[in-house]
């Protein structure tokens, strides 16, 4: 079974962005005090882990340690250099045919954690990401001019299909789904939290 620390560790990794506090106190089943308990023991087995823990008033983000940022740097830059891999232009097409998409949603079309393909593309500034009117705490990705200069398209609606599949994008990812998306990338760790106990 997981320690109450071991537990946070892995929502934080699974989630791949920053969660609440509160919302990570009530996932683990105790109280804001014993929180605080936890949050110290998980930093303190962080120490020298090249992993760090973000924090806010409200937030927590689990992200590599600022000591780790000459190593970090020079993966980003051998990405860059890079051709772009299957994963990163599925995430690319989504983001294109669905405007707007969060990272629950292209992880649900998809069926697999995007993380990794949204920060590449990200890094190579043929996405962007917008804080959702809504709620806050999400990101609403798009393409840029650069994404469509890299597809060969002047504007969205001259990639091929774009009014049909952008359509039928519409009627798939729903308010439901979208609801649903956004706590997929926790639901194996709660899972296997649920199977412990």
């Amino acid at each position: 079974m997981l320690t109450p620390p071991a537990a946070l560790h892995a929502l934080l990794f699974a989630s791949g962005e920053p969660l609440e506090k509160k919302q990570l106190a009530k996932l683990l089943g105790i109280k804001d005090a014993e929180f605080a308990l936890v949050l110290k023991a998980l930093d303190g087995l962080l120490q020298g882990s090249g992993l760090a823990l973000i924090e806010t008033d409200s937030d927590l983000e689990l992200r590599t340690a600022p000591e780790a940022s000459p190593i970090v740097k020079k993966l980003r830059e051998s990405e860059l250099s890079r051709d772009l891999g299957k994963a990163s232009l599925e995430t690319l097409a989504v983001i294109a045919y669905q405007t707007g998409s969060t990272r629950g949603e292209i992880d649900w079309v998809r069926g697999v954690n995007s993380s990794t393909s949204l920060r590449m593309l990200l890094m190579r500034g043929l996405i962007e990401g917008r804080e959702d009117e809504r709620d806050r705490r999400r990101i609403r990705y798009r393409v840029t001019t650069e994404a469509l200069a890299h597809l060969g398209a002047a504007r969205l609606e001259d990639l091929p299909r774009y009014s049909e599949l952008a359509a039928g994008a519409k009627e798939v990812i729903g308010e439901e789904t979208a609801a649903a998306a956004a706590a997929e990338p926790v639901a194996p760790v709660l899972r296997s939290l649920g199977e412990a106990g």
